[in-house]
């Protein structure tokens, strides 16, 4: 018998700066590890302002972790120390394992409109693979699978199985799944998920219901974090919806985190900020 996951947590975006001073919306981050674990930080980048966002990520280090990079609309420029450089466009994805340690930017350019509007989300690496070698895996919109269902859902696949059909990014050690779902008005869109699992939901345009009471009905900005159980039940009623769905397989191991590197104990933090400074942190 499938149990139905409720909600267990709302959470709502909430205004911070990072990079050179870049505005963005935090949906989650290090206030609230472990709570989603294996997962460690979203942020939503989304302004028709450029002064809020041209001046970027300027380079900087990573290590013990993966960064995703979905873009929607606008562009943004990256370059790493593995020799990679590109530019994500609107639909693309960049999924970057920094592993042993990677140094790189991201410099984000608007539409014509000015319009940019992204997510970043921070995937940590167990203890075995912290210090894997990295690589990196640039996805463009067109490699990106789109399944419609008879209801009218209608579901980018960036990560994980369904309906036969596999996302363009495998061999991930937390076994996510990344979803980009769009629901009709008044349609219920029931998703199978691991049990025991870490799975949330992030609202990125209109409003819809988490779970099958339809007590709240939530919108934009909001983060739903929800209880185990092996199956979603979400709906609409007078309006459309769409989320990103994502779900990992939890580590349950320590954390000791200090900016854009992330290890198991505060030595290997130390280890790893003093390889950066001695310029030895990574393999070029």
């Amino acid at each position: 018998m499938d149990t139905v996951r409720r909600v267990s947590q709302i959470l709502k975006s909430h205004p911070t700066l990072e990079g050179a001073g870049v505005h963005l919306k935090r949906a989650f981050g290090f206030q609230q590890m472990p709570r989603l674990d294996p997962f460690l930080l979203l942020d939503d980048f989304h302004s028709d302002k450029p002064e809020e966002y041209l001046p970027g990520f300027p380079w900087h280090p990573h290590r013990g972790i993966e960064t995703i990079t979905y873009v929607l609309q606008g562009q943004v420029a990256h370059g790493d120390s593995l020799g990679n450089q590109g530019v994500i466009t609107a639909g693309d994805v960049q999924w970057m394992t920094a592993g042993s340690g990677i140094i790189h930017q991201e410099m984000p350019r608007g539409r014509a409109d000015g319009l940019l509007w992204g997510f970043q989300l921070w995937a940590n690496l167990p203890a075995r693979h912290k210090m894997m070698k990295p690589r990196y895996r640039g996805i463009t919109d067109e490699q990106i699978p789109t399944i419609r269902l008879e209801n009218g859902v209608v579901i980018r696949l960036i990560c994980g199985t369904l309906e036969g059909v596999h996302g363009p990014v495998q061999d991930i050690v937390i076994d996510p799944e990344y979803l980009d779902v769009s629901l009709p008005a008044g349609v219920t869109f029931t998703h199978h998920v691991q049990a025991g699992y870490t799975v949330f939901a992030y609202v990125i345009e209109g409003q819809g219901y988490f779970d099958g009471s339809r007590e709240r009905h939530l919108g934009i900005e909001n983060l739903v974090i929800f209880a185990d159980g092996d199956t979603l039940t979400i709906s609409t009623k007078e309006e459309w919806l769409r989320f990103l769905l994502v779900s990992g397989k939890p580590l349950n191991e320590p954390v000791a985190w200090y900016g854009p590197i992330v290890m198991n104990t505060q030595a290997e933090l130390e280890v790893a900020f003093a390889e950066y400074q001695g310029g030895d942190f990574f393999e070029a």
